[in-house]
Formats: structure tokens, C-alpha cells, sequence
């Protein structure tokens, strides 16, 4: 019989349709293999077309070269020049559009990806991660900053390249709202933070953990919105990602690393997306918010019955994903 599981931290009903659930293995993508050189000329984030980007926020260099690489989105959805200014007209409210859109471009060579990289490199790119997530929300202007990847065209992605963006915006969206008002309301009625709640269950049960590790735990959520849906979190409470520490980073790599490769070798290199999701910096003491990182593989579509009720269908059985995901080899 299906079942309705509640997710907790996102409030969402999610029904596991247990009569038509597939096997993990048949998750797999059936892509066309091609070759893709360690350079292409008409690749605007390979090495010699740095002229193609708009300028450079940062990098960190290596021989004579440079490893990664920030830059301003070219096609930025916010503008960094001007003021802040809210517009009233009856039922008409806007922001100007000001805020901060960059990419980071992960790697010099055009055909790798992370779950290809050394674990060292990973890390080098949550470390620019820290970087630009502390120095965005250092401008007044902005109210929350979102750190993700897409990877593959079902995922949002036209540049092949690997990177990734951080975007920092005028307002809080309203589903970091609302997930803040859930985990405040959590701890108000019980004195803890829900998702170090959530870990501590969640690594008491065993069920649904692939990794464990010294400072994260990388697993299925008992209520996974969609197959292969990943959450990593870290052991200890943490509300903004800009307190990260370098242990805590080459360990949060080798988790990233370790289930990205499992992806890639398991459903054949499929199009994902992946987003930190935290509190600010200013909010680093909040006891009732605890940062983490979401891995959504693209391995299925949203369909009308999700858009119109805002109910998920996963057509697999977390436990078995979490199965299959500890026998691939990472």
C-alpha cells in the first residue's frame, strides 16, 4: 500500500508509491558518451578566453595558472549597482532588482566534474564557497545568499564547464521563510533544533544512512521529495555555513565527493542540482537552524499532479536507494 511520509524540515507531504516504485537501477540515465577535450576554444570559462567573462571577482592560482576562478554572472538575474528601494502602489509592491550573482568555475579543465576531481580540489572549491558567501553578505543590500550547482541541461545548465553560482538577493525567498518559521516553531515547542533531531534519529535508526563520518552524516530523508534525493549535514549544530571550519571542509568534500561519484557511477552520470541552504553569518548563534547541503538528482520530472498540489510522488522506497547507494563504488 502507498504511504504518506511527512518531511518535516520541508513540511511536505511526499506519497512513496509503493505499487508502482522502481528499482534503484532503473533510475539509470542512458546518455550518448562523448569526448570532451581538456580545453575548448569556444568555452567562455576555459583558460585563454578569460576576456569572455565579465571581469574577475577571484581566484586561487597554480602554476602559473589558475585553479578557480569567480566572475560576475554575464547574465546575471541582479544588478550590483544602485540602492535598495521598496515601491508601494496599492496592491502593487516591488524591490529594485539590486543584489549579487557570480559564478564559480570550479576547474581549468573543461571535461571534468566533482565527482571526477581529487578530494583535495573539492575542498579548494567549498573554501571559495566560505569566501564569497561571507563577503556578500557583507553588503548591506543583501538579505540572504544561495549557494548551488547545475549540472546537465535537465538541471538548468547551458555552459558544460564545471561550476557552479552564489547568488545573494534583496529579500529572503519566502520558502527560506518558511522553513525558518517551521524550525523555530519546532524549537519553541521542544527545546531543540529539528534537524539535529533529525541527524540524531536518523543515525540512531541506521536505515537510510550512506556516510558517516567524523563531522557529517550524509543521507535519504525518511520523506525524500524525489528519488535520490540527498541531504548532508553536518554533526555539529551549526546555523550559517560561514562558520565552517577547514577540518569540517576537507570532510564535507570527501562526503561531496564520495556521493557525487556514487551518482555518476551508479545512474551513469545523470543532471542534478545541489544547494546549500543556511542562515547568515549575523545568525551563526541561532539554536533553531541548523545549515545543510541538498543533492536533487534529475532523474525524474515534476509532473501536473505536483505543480497543482504542491505534493510530491516518489516512485522509490528510500531504504532500498540507501541500499543500492552503499554498494556503488564511489
Amino acid at each position: 500500500m502507498p504511504e504518506l511520509r511527512l518531511n518535516l524540515i520541508t513540511r511536505e507531504w511526499v506519497i512513496i508509491a509503493t505499487e508502482k516504485a522502481k528499482r534503484p537501477g532503473e533510475f539509470r540515465q542512458k546518455k550518448d558518451k562523448k569526448y570532451l577535450p581538456d580545453i575548448v576554444s569556444a568555452c567562455p570559462f576555459c583558460p585563454g578566453n578569460e576576456n569572455k567573462t565579465p571581469g574577475e571577482v577571484m581566484k586561487l592560482a597554480s602554476d602559473g595558472g589558475w585553479k578557480i576562478r569567480v566572475t560576475p554572472n554575464k547574465f546575471a538575474a541582479l544588478t550590483p549597482e544602485g540602492e535598495r528601494q521598496r515601491i508601494n502602489e496599492g496592491l502593487k509592491h516591488l524591490i529594485t532588482g539590486v543584489g549579487r550573482h557570480e559564478v564559480i568555475i570550479e576547474s581549468n579543465l573543461h571535461n571534468t566534474n566533482l565527482a571526477l576531481m581529487p578530494q583535495e580540489d573539492i575542498a579548494d572549491v567549498l573554501k571559495v564557497y566560505k569566501n564569497r558567501f561571507i563577503d556578500i553578505y557583507k553588503d548591506p543590500r543583501i538579505e540572504h545568499v544561495i549557494i548551488f550547482k547545475n549540472y546537465g541541461e535537465k538541471a538548468g545548465t547551458s555552459i558544460e564547464h564545471p561550476h557552479s553560482q552564489i547568488v545573494g538577493t534583496p529579500v529572503p525567498p519566502m520558502q527560506v521563510r518558511h522553513r525558518i518559521d517551521e524550525t523555530t516553531r519546532y524549537f519553541d515547542n521542544t527545546g531543540e533544533c529539528l534537524m539535529c533531531a533529525t541527524v540524531r534519529s536518523e543515525l540512531a535508526e541506521g536505515k537510510r544512512i550512506i556516510l558517516d563520518t567524523k563531522h557529517f552524516v550524509t543521507f535519504i530523508p525518511y520523506a525524500a521529495l524525489s528519488p535520490f534525493h540527498i541531504w548532508i549535514f553536518p554533526k555539529k549544530h551549526e546555523a550559517s555555513f560561514g562558520d565552517i571550519k577547514d577540518e569540517e571542509i576537507a570532510d564535507l568534500a570527501y562526503n561531496l565527493k564520495t556521493v557525487l561519484a556514487k551518482i555518476y557511477n551508479g545512474l551513469e552520470n545523470p543532471d542534478y542540482n545541489y544547494v546549500i541552504r543556511s542562515e547568515s553569518p549575523k545568525e551563526s548563534g541561532s539554536e533553531y537552524f541548523h545549515w545543510y547541503l541538498s543533492i536533487v538528482p534529475r532523474v525524474v520530472q515534476t509532473a501536473g499532479f505536483e505543480l497543482g498540489s504542491g505534493m510530491y510522488v516518489n516512485t522509490s522506497l528510500p531504504e532500498e536507494i540507501t541500499d543500492f547507494m552503499r554498494r556503488v563504488k564511489a
